[in-house]
């Protein structure tokens, strides 16, 4: 059974309690990490000091990334399908042709 950890996340400049196992917790410090660098760099770049519109920017920011990564993997899978349909089809008719 994996252990539950208590940990504390900083977005943003403010403090969450989570609660994890050991297998995610560096995953949620490295998104935390993100989420941080982004934060400052959109308050650099467009003077925001509002907590909730730069997490806000971010989200947007992420949800986009997200989707491009999604339908960049859906044109990866149909490329690679049909390229297996292709040499599927081509060693079916080589050995039918025997």
């Amino acid at each position: 059974m994996k252990q539950s950890l208590s940990i504390k996340l900083k977005l943003a400049d403010r403090d969450y309690p989570m609660q994890t196992d050991s297998d995610t917790e560096s995953r949620l410090r490295m998104a935390a990490k993100m989420i941080n660098e982004k934060v400052k760099a959109y308050r650099k770049e467009f003077g925001i000091d509002n907590r909730q519109d730069l997490l806000a920017m971010v989200a947007l920011d992420y949800a986009v990334e997200s989707l491009t990564l999604n339908e960049e993997s859906e044109d990866m899978d149909n490329l690679v399908t049909k390229k297996i349909d292709f040499w599927s089809s081509l060693i079916d008719s080589t050995l039918n042709s025997d």
